[in-house]
């Protein structure tokens, strides 16, 4: 569809968009007949493809029960269904859901709930958040000021609340030489014990940090022992340990919830995308027994709310999307069809002269590009490489996801697959053939 004929405001204003018409499997199709393999689910959302039937019914039943029903004055079925299935799954102490319509929403939320607990305890002095430079927690003012990506960030600056930003763990471009991965993590972990001490350890209400970083970064996981370093600093302190799940948790990175791997439990947890699929927005904020009980036997009431928390047709396909993935043991097949596309992508990509780095977990992969393989150098901003790399994916019929920005919100590249969960071997095959012609149109090997 033309920007210049639509009255629809688009992402961007100069972009002629396809229509998109219908879905099937792995595959979006457009207005005219083209079918478009999708290589990231969207931004990560599309876990269980474009045609679920299980999902699609569970809404068209809900619709018809009951649409809507303000949480003000109901509780709902399919809430109370969802919140038990989640809390039945999440690890540590995580025991209170509260729903929201997407991402964002559940960042601005634990944002706020991180500061009401505080205060609830008497240390209305706990006020500062400590985030982690190119991370990415959604584009809400709150969410936004947490986020640590320059170029997202800038023209919005004076609005954004003042936060602290430590060093990401992001091994391939910032690690010493001959540093080991484990030397490394406890360095950067470091930084937040030194940056509580420099804010003063009383005044400090949280740390948040995604446990494998999406957008901003590209599917970079962080090394062994890094989070278990931050959760023994944030204990040490009092300080509440918030993970963003938004785009790396419901199994798309291997298992249920991310930071399982890291062997931690978070005191707050956001997730989103895959809990509806796309088939429904929703997100969802889960926190720790401890802190719903402070609220509860203090003013008994959290100061923040939205519409559509908790929407009853939301929650009832975020139901059906996790029993899908719970009941088709959707998580080990991730573990497994992610270690394939890792070795395809290494045999296709490995030598490519400017691609630097493949990296990632489960079914969140990342290549980063480079203009020189062995100083690690990123390519000058100037020349747009990550447009190019999405007009030529797509014009192959590939949906991927690529972003400029990867090494301080300005210079850098990468691009991020994330294909859905019942993806086969062959198609993630022709996701990887797909996108060899692309990069091929862009960066030509010889």
């Amino acid at each position: 569809m033309s920007a210049r004929t639509s009255h629809v405001f688009p992402r961007n204003c100069h972009a002629d968009l396809p229509v998109a018409v219908g879905g099937e499997g792995c595959y979006l199709i457009d207005a005219e007949g083209k079918r478009y393999f999708d290589g990231s689910g969207g931004a990560a959302v599309s876990c269980l493809g474009h045609s679920n039937e299980k999902v699609r019914a569970a809404v068209r039943e809900q619709v018809d029960r009951l649409a809507f029903a303000h949480t003000g004055f109901f509780t709902s079925e399919p809430a109370e269904a969802l919140a038990d299935l989640l809390i039945a799954h999440a690890p540590g102490d995580l025991d209170r859901v509260y729903f929201v319509s997407g991402g964002s929403e559940a960042v601005e939320s634990a944002i706020k709930l991180a500061r009401q607990y505080h205060v609830e305890r008497g240390e209305p002095q706990r006020r500062h958040l400590i985030a982690r430079r190119q991370s990415y927690h959604g584009n809400t003012l709150g969410a936004l000021s947490a986020g640590g990506n320059a170029w997202r960030r800038q023209q919005f600056a004076p609005l954004l609340v003042e936060m602290s930003h430590i060093a990401p763990c992001y091994e391939y471009a910032e690690a010493g030489e001959g540093e080991s991965p484990e030397a490394y993590g406890q360095r950067v972990a470091d930084e937040l014990e030194a940056e509580i001490q420099r804010l003063g350890p009383e005044t400090v209400m949280a740390f948040i940090a995604e446990p494998v970083v999406g957008a901003t970064l590209g599917a970079v996981p962080a090394v062994p022992g890094y989070f278990k370093r931050v959760r023994e600093i944030c204990d040490r302190h009092g300080v509440l340990l918030i993970l963003d799940e938004v785009m790396c948790g419901m199994g798309r990175t291997g298992h249920l919830f991310a930071c399982e791997v890291d062997g931690i439990a978070p005191d707050i947890l956001c997730i989103a995308k895959g809990l509806g699929a796309g088939y429904q927005p929703i997100g969802a904020m889960l926190c720790s027994a401890g802190i719903y009980d402070a609220i509860a036997s203090g003013s008994g009431f959290f100061q923040h709310g939205h519409t559509y928390v908790g929407h009853p047709v939301a929650a009832a396909a975020g139901h059906a999307v996790l029993r899908e993935i719970l009941d088709n043991d959707l998580v080990t097949q991730v573990r497994a069809r992610g270690d394939y596309l890792q070795s395809a992508l290494e045999a296709r990509f490995g030598a490519h002269p400017h691609i630097g780095d493949i990296r990632g977990r489960g079914l969140l992969r990342g290549l980063e590009f480079v203009a020189d393989r062995d100083s690690r150098a990123p390519f000058d901003p100037g020349r747009g490489l990550a447009g190019k790399l999405k007009k030529a994916a797509m014009a192959e019929g590939l949906i991927c996801y690529p972003m400029p920005g990867t090494r301080d919100g300005r210079s850098g590249d990468h691009l991020l697959l994330a294909p859905p969960f019942i993806a086969s071997e062959a198609d993630l095959d022709e996701m990887v053939a797909r996108l060899a012609r692309a990069v091929t149109a862009v960066l030509p090997e010889g």
